[in-house]
């Protein structure tokens, strides 16, 4: 058993661990990076990309299957090949992985550990069975995992989680989808427009991320029209049955449904990876739920020297969140006793479904009731989005009433990942309504629709003065 002494230990190489490392670097730490699972991040591995590929794959498969409507007929029906289509996913998946690894494989070898590293005490690591680190200040960016409910548990491979569709040879004939989050109404869509015979079956009526009641209820009929979408259901019993699932569940009418699956997806939420780290052999104060106690802005553990960023923390599990705070962990260790506050960037989130799901600033559900107006647009007779028949959307947007600034904004509707990101710009701007509505809006383009949006909050917010 050797020991090596440095001054920043980042337990986790992934989306956070990678900036922490060269954060720590770059501030004039000894850093060692330590992973005990497979290198290339979680996002290129089993999340955001994979995932955009199987989407990607099912826009084809949509938009080739919705061509007569323009007057262009294609002769036969559309063929989807599950092998060619999985074919590709992990092919450029694979490819994905490959730079990131080569990233690592650029690290100094004395400055990477591999190996599951678990606190023997205070600022002291051990790494697998054949190093112990002892550290002055350590980063935990261990990452999360799906997590499977007990009741689901016994259907051996049957079960799934999101990581699982991506080592597919071929595409299944049925599939349930359990949870109507981001992943759930992700897979589950895109499945649907590749062939298979979706049921998504959700229990809190949640649609994505969605709050405003309106958006929500406007998203459940969308995506109604792709696939079987239970938002209030209850699970009753699940079986195996040879390579089958049988389920039998309650909706929201009290109509008991049961139907057989070729496999049960979980798409119910992930867990941090504290597990293996055996924080209880530390001083550190630990939460209801085992993991440590932190502060959001700081990323500090208590007063110790240990940060903790990315997914582990459960704050903001997005990519770019995890880097940024990947980076202010790896600062912030780099630098104890001296730490200081991450300062993020504008709130912004996105469903890549379509149509597609965007959230931007502070959540319908989170604004005080009288202290904002409301600005909508339907996408229904959009012109631009008309004329490509993509023409379906709600959008909401929220303006302050005393200042007249953009709070944030929710809707479904065309192209809306990337107006996402003009009104996040805005927001983080801190621009009025009126401010936006001075930027150039080209004609015609779907961004008109988030004019008719603005113009119709500042006649709200002119009609409270």
């Amino acid at each position: 058993m050797k020991t090596v002494q440095v001054d920043v230990a980042i337990i986790g190489a992934g989306s956070a661990g990678l900036p922490a490392y060269r954060a720590a670097k770059a501030a004039g730490a000894s850093v060692i990076l330590i992973e005990g699972g497979p290198h290339g991040t979680t996002c290129a591995r089993v999340g955001c990309m994979p995932s955009k590929l199987l989407i990607a794959a099912a826009e084809a498969a949509h938009a080739a299957s919705h061509t007569a409507p323009f007057g262009v007929h294609v002769d036969g029906p559309i063929r989807i090949d599950g092998r060619e289509v999985m074919r590709r996913v992990k092919s450029e998946r694979d490819r994905l992985v490959g730079s990131v690894l080569d990233s690592v494989e650029a690290i100094p070898a004395h400055e990477k550990l591999s190996g599951y590293a678990h606190f023997i005490d205070d600022g002291l690591l051990q790494v697998g069975d054949h190093t112990r680190v002892r550290a002055r200040s350590i980063v935990i960016a261990t990452g999360s995992s799906p997590v499977i409910p007990q009741k689901y548990r016994a259907l051996g491979n049957r079960v799934i989680v999101n990581d699982d569709v991506f080592e597919w040879n071929d595409l299944p004939r049925r599939i349930a989808v359990i949870g109507a989050g981001v992943i759930g109404l992700e897979l589950g869509q895109a499945l649907a427009y590749l062939g298979v015979d979706v049921t998504v079956i959700g229990a809190r009526g949640r649609v994505g991320p969605l709050s405003d009641p309106d958006i929500k209820d406007y998203a459940k009929k969308i995506f109604s029209t792709s696939f079987r979408f239970e938002t209030r259901a209850e699970v009753e019993a699940v079986e195996r049955i040879g390579d089958s699932v049988h389920i039998r569940y309650r909706n929201d009418g009290g109509n008991v449904i049961e139907e057989s699956f070729d496999y049960v997806l979980v798409t119910a939420g992930r867990k941090p990876n504290f597990d293996r780290l055996g924080l209880r052999n530390t001083s550190l104060t630990l939460n209801h739920d085992g993991g440590p106690a932190f502060d959001p802005n700081t990323l500090q553990v208590g007063n110790q020297p240990v940060f903790i960023a990315g997914d582990a923390n459960g704050v903001l599990a997005i990519q770019h969140e995890a880097s940024d705070e990947g980076r202010a962990a790896g600062t912030n260790a780099a630098n104890f006793p001296r730490v200081f506050p991450l300062i993020r960037r504008a709130p912004i989130a996105i469903v890549f479904s379509d149509p597609g799901i965007s959230m931007v600033g502070a959540r319908y559900a989170d604004l005080a009731p009288g202290s904002f107006v409301t600005g909508e647009v339907s996408f229904e007779d959009q012109g631009r989005s008309r004329v490509m028949l993509r023409n379906r959307g709600l959008m909401h947007v929220y303006a302050d009433k005393a200042t007249r600034k953009l709070l944030g904004a929710e809707w479904i509707g065309p192209d809306a990942e990337h107006i996402a990101h003009l009104l996040a710009w805005a927001l983080q701007m801190k621009l009025t309504v009126d401010s936006i509505l001075e930027m150039p809006f080209y004609h015609p383009v779907v961004e008109e629709g988030l004019r008719t949006a603005l113009r119709n909050s500042v006649a709200a917010l002119n009609a409270t003065e």
